[in-house]
């Protein structure tokens, strides 16, 4: 099966995209925590970043297609919540990830996007902390967030290795690997291999960039190959796909204009006991006030999560001084172990 004729529309490579401090921004929700954090995101926007002029978009999957019996719907209060701080609602159909493989909400929500308008896709469970207008995103030159783990792949013991597994990827899809690898990373060292996380990534067209994501993240899913016939797709494979896509699209590792993502701009906190555990004093404030007022606050409350740790103040008197700040474990799995264990795993 070929791997570029699933979703039509998919020529190569852009050049020339223009550069925008602007993207139209895009998050997912649905019924549950997701909608709860887009609340979170949006009035976080709102209070960090008041000088944001550019779309804001929350792409909501409807009960149909991949999603077909499940409820999706987000509440009317947390709709309007959401429209009345500038908010557009972006209704679309998932037709070949959904509930199987809800990280695929991302490459199809993509193609709900007004198209030929560069964006930049942020998880929901993103804290806006700064002024997100001041990030000069140049469109022309796609990135991802570098706030990632070594998660993937797990080389077997007999091969192949890292070089091998990713190469066979890159070969497949026609893109050149050398160009792509860190060099200044050991061989068969994770890090040396473009890998993000896919918290956060932009583009310069939604509509490109989703159908080539679409098309590849398939083609791995359908047909991984001998070189992936022992490494988990699940939940990699958007993981897996986005570097290849980027790297076609003429775009790498993140410059230092982007620093700002995943430090004093943005933070990627996953969930809100993670966020009391480990994230720095600053963060809290940035939370604590953007969800202070009471127009945020008598929707938020309804999610148990918020209402114990935010409202009730027991992310910092609970959460907080389980963890010495100074000497946190370096990987995020214990932080979680310990939250499970002392019944704080909130979600």
């Amino acid at each position: 099966m070929s791997s570029k004729t699933i979703i039509s529309g998919d020529s190569g490579p852009r050049k020339g995209a223009p550069i925008t401090s602007q993207p139209n921004l895009l998050i997912v929700a649905q019924a549950g925590r997701l909608e709860y954090q887009a609340l979170i995101f949006m009035a976080s926007l709102r209070h960090a970043a008041p000088d944001w002029t550019g779309g804001v978009f929350v792409a909501e999957p409807q009960p149909e297609g991949a999603w077909s019996g499940h409820d999706t719907a987000i509440t009317a209060e947390t709709r309007q919540a959401l429209q009345d701080m500038g908010a557009t609602l972006l209704p679309f159909t998932a037709q070949h990830f959904g509930a199987a493989y809800p990280y695929g909400n991302k490459i199809e929500a993509l193609l709900a996007l007004p198209p030929r308008e560069p964006f930049l896709f942020l998880d929901t469970d993103t804290l806006i902390r700064g002024p997100l207008d001041r990030i000069a995103f140049d469109a022309a030159r796609p990135s991802a967030s570098m706030r990632r783990e070594g998660t993937w792949p797990i080389p077997p013991l007999y091969g192949p290795g890292f070089g091998g597994i990713w190469k066979s990827l890159y070969d497949r899809f026609g893109l050149d690997f050398e160009s792509s690898l860190d060099t200044t990373q050991p061989d068969e060292h994770w890090e040396r291999y473009l890998y993000f996380n896919a918290g956060w990534f932009f583009g310069p067209d939604p509509a490109e960039f989703g159908r080539r994501f679409l098309n590849w993240a398939i083609a791995i899913r359908d047909q991984p190959g001998d070189e992936l016939a022992c490494q988990s797709l699940d939940p990699w494979l958007d993981q897996v796909t986005l570097p290849l896509v980027i790297h076609s699209f003429g775009g790498g590792r993140p410059g230092p204009e982007l620093a700002g993502l995943d430090g004093d701009i943005t933070c990627h906190y996953r969930n809100l006991p993670l966020l009391y555990a480990r994230e720095e004093d600053a963060v809290l404030d940035a939370l604590e006030s953007a969800v202070a007022p009471n127009r945020i606050k008598k929707y938020l409350r309804a999610w148990e999560p918020a209402k114990k740790l935010i409202y009730q103040g027991k992310g910092r008197d609970k959460i907080r001084p389980m963890f010495d700040q100074t000497n946190l474990p370096t990987k995020e799995q214990p932080i979680r172990n310990r939250l499970k264990h002392k019944g704080w795993w909130l979600v």
